[in-house]
């Protein structure tokens, strides 16, 4: 006979109470988020009026857009387009390439093989593509895995003549699997053979059998030389944004239904940067890579972005980024920024300056992580050969600074005493980390002479 005491029953009746509240929350979110019909154009928009966004700060945020080449900008609130702004002649129905954005998709359908028995991310890629695909010993050829493929820990050079070209005489040793992190496009690449030999589909028919009839997107990958690129209209990019806000499904229909796989997607999947993981780039971080540099940066890669947003990134600012935390998804696409901003990360952020201000959202990373009371940047745009840095003004405070450039090399070292000397700089994009007691910041500027 088992008794139960009164306490105890109130104690388990709260316990399932409480566990009722948040399941239902969670379903509540989940029914919230408005779903456009799998066809036709019909797409729900709400106006940024009745969302209590600053209207008056949208002109500078288009004029920055159409300053950068952009060609289409989209944002999501709830699944409801709120913002929808195209540039020139180009249209909802126009069709774009998503450059490395694409990767992040690469990482659902790969989820969606595993999901299905057909891969392992703990088997060697030799599985899948025989022995001799690279120039490595078999041996070390075997220890590379699907994971490294997916979190850019291979190991192989990505200092090759051309890190693009999939052949075996371009995949060459350079560390153990897992011990060094770099953005090398061709084992990425590598894994759309991957997919076709486990599942003998090639990629636009695995994508057309398992992503498109569940979600509307539409799209295509067409063959560049060794790149396999994704080609779709901004819409459709707003739907992939709007299943990853919604954690891989489709209204109430599952896509990603391997739910360890979809959290280990979106977090942190090694500790050598921490603000990447399969295939999707994390803000809020610690500290980040860049592509082309093993310099570790201290703080997020987008601070003026949401903390909690997750970022699929492509050469020339094609941008898909997602913030669960305001039900957020923001759509760019469009040609390259101009000069001294390709480095994607740092349009990424130079475009949440102006969203930011427009839409307030709730998880902005809203002090810099060197200074509480002061943002670190630079002013004006440096000309000539001095640079002033903005939160350290006229201070005469110990301050070292190193500037790098945007392939992680250090070009020189100073101390700042109200002005920095940068005329042994040349015209281009270029990183300043600052070190004092108040700690760690990071700044991007551009030197121009013209």
């Amino acid at each position: 006979m088992n008794i139960v005491y009164e306490s105890e029953k109130t104690g388990i009746t709260l316990r399932i109470l409480i566990f009722l509240q948040i399941l239902l929350l969670g379903i509540s979110q989940a029914q919230n988020l408005y779903f456009p019909p799998l066809t036709g154009s019909e797409w729900e928009t709400v106006s940024p009026a009745s969302l209590g966004w600053d209207l008056t700060k949208t002109d500078s945020l288009y004029a920055f857009l159409s300053s950068t080449n952009t060609k289409a900008f989209l944002v999501l609130k709830d699944g409801k387009i709120a913002i929808e702004k195209y540039f020139g002649s180009f249209t909802k129905d126009s069709v774009w390439y998503w450059a490395s954005a694409g990767k992040s998709l690469t990482a659902v359908l790969v989820g969606i093989a595993k999901q299905e028995g057909k891969i392992n991310l703990d088997d060697s890629t030799s599985k899948y593509l025989s022995q001799g695909w690279s120039s490595l010993s078999p041996s070390q050829e075997g220890r590379i895995k699907l994971i490294h493929q997916l979190t850019m820990t291979t190991g192989l050079d990505d200092g090759v003549s051309d890190p693009y070209c999939t052949l075996p005489a371009c995949l060459i040793y350079k560390a153990e699997p897992g011990t060094r992190w770099a953005y090398h496009n061709a084992p990425y690449t590598l894994l759309d053979n991957v997919i076709e030999s486990a599942t003998g589909l090639n990629m636009n028919q695995f994508f057309q059998q398992k992503l498109r009839p569940s979600t509307g997107i539409n799209g295509l990958y067409l063959k560049n030389g060794y790149n396999n690129v994704f080609y779709s209209n901004a819409r459709s990019m707003a739907r992939f944004g709007l299943l990853m806000l919604n954690k891989g499904k489709w209204n109430s229909t599952s896509v990603v239904t391997d739910t360890t796989y979809y959290r280990e997607m979106v977090n942190t999947s090694q500790n050598l940067n921490l603000s990447y993981g399969y295939l999707w780039w994390l803000n809020g971080k610690e500290s980040f890579m860049l592509p082309q540099t093993q310099f570790v940066f201290p703080g997020a890669f987008a601070p003026d972005a949401p903390a909690d947003m997750i970022a699929a990134i492509g050469k020339n600012g094609q941008l898909v980024n997602v913030v669960p935390g305001d039900r957020l998804v923001m759509i760019r696409m469009g040609d390259a920024p101009g000069s001294g901003v390709e480095v994607p990360t740092f349009y990424n952020n130079d475009i949440w300056k102006r969203l930011k201000v427009v839409v307030n959202p709730a998880t902005s990373i809203k002090e810099n992580s060197f200074s509480k009371k002061e943002e670190v940047g630079v002013f004006p745009v440096p000309t000539g050969s001095t640079l002033f840095i903005k939160g350290l003004g006229e201070s005469k405070e110990p301050a070292e600074v190193n500037i790098y450039s945007v392939t992680g090399e250090k070009v020189l070292r100073s101390f700042y005493n109200g002005s920095l000397d940068i005329s042994s700089l040349s015209d281009g994009v270029w990183i300043g980390v600052i070190v004092t007691e108040k700690g760690t910041g990071t700044f991007k500027f551009v030197k121009s002479s013209q």
